[in-house]
């Protein structure tokens, strides 16, 4: 059982940097792509209304990325219909020390209880579906399979947890 505490802070321009060496740490390249390409994306998503960034940090030491997005302001996103309210969600660990710990699982389901309890009537997140470790994660945070999708940056796994 894990003992660190999460928090999940807003990020700010000043994360940038840090944010920028995790997208280039080859873990993080591996699912998430170009870290040029995918940088501008996630400080361009900074002035984004319903795009909320969080640095995830486990007893005040700052190790990942979370965004958790509603899918309706992005409709052709290939995730199809949910209720209204619901929220999706992306994420990495960044610091190479903290992957394969069981802090992945444990953080995502943390930030969805909470997702869930202020009213959220689903939460969605679409990993590729090679991505194996990133789908037990989910798993292990309550998330179930539902089907393959098709969007924007290909090939899919729709994963839902319902409140």
């Amino acid at each position: 059982m894990l003992s660190a505490g999460y928090d999940f802070v807003p990020m700010t321009s000043a994360d940038l940097p840090l944010v920028k060496r995790w997208l280039a740490a080859p873990h993080v390249v591996e699912w998430w792509g170009d870290t040029c390409a995918q940088f501008e994306l996630v400080s361009g998503d900074l002035e984004v209304e319903a795009m909320d960034q969080f640095i995830v940090a486990a007893n005040a030491r700052p190790f990942g990325y979370l965004q958790c997005y509603d899918p309706d302001v992005w409709p052709d996103n290939g995730l199809g219909t949910h209720p209204r309210g619901t929220r999706g969600i992306d994420q990495f660990i960044g610091e190479p020390g903290m992957v394969n710990q069981g802090h992945g699982s444990a953080f995502i389901g943390a930030f969805i209880d909470r997702l869930l309890a202020s009213g959220a009537p689903r939460v969605i997140t679409d990993p590729d579906p090679a991505n194996a470790r990133a789908i037990r994660a989910y798993e292990k945070a309550g998330f179930q399979r539902d089907r393959l999708v098709d969007t924007p940056d290909g090939i899919a796994l729709l994963m839902i947890r319902d409140a």
